[in-house]
């Protein structure tokens, strides 16, 4: 399955590219089997996407869980929590 990743502000400069395309393992259906399996990239990927690492999701533009399921072509997006002030 191919989904579109986007990565924003401190995720985007820790792994080093804004977005891509990638063809998804046939056991990555969620987006934290995805998480996982991106971290299994190493070095910036695994810092970037670590578990315990507060970081926000989405899927097509929506707030996304880690059982979040995906669909092919979905878009997936990966950026840290805001605050305000």
């Amino acid at each position: 399955m191919d989904i579109e990743l986007r990565f924003f502000a401190s995720v985007r400069e820790q792994v080093g590219t804004g977005a891509e395309r990638v063809g998804v393992p046939a056991e990555v259906t969620t987006v934290g089997a995805l998480r996982a399996w991106l971290r299994t990239r190493g070095g910036q990927w695994e810092e970037a996407l670590a578990e315990g690492r507060a970081l926000r999701m989405a899927v097509d533009h929506a707030v996304a869980r880690a059982d979040t399921p995906l669909a092919a072509g979905c878009e997936v997006a990966f950026f840290p929590p805001v605050t305000g002030g």
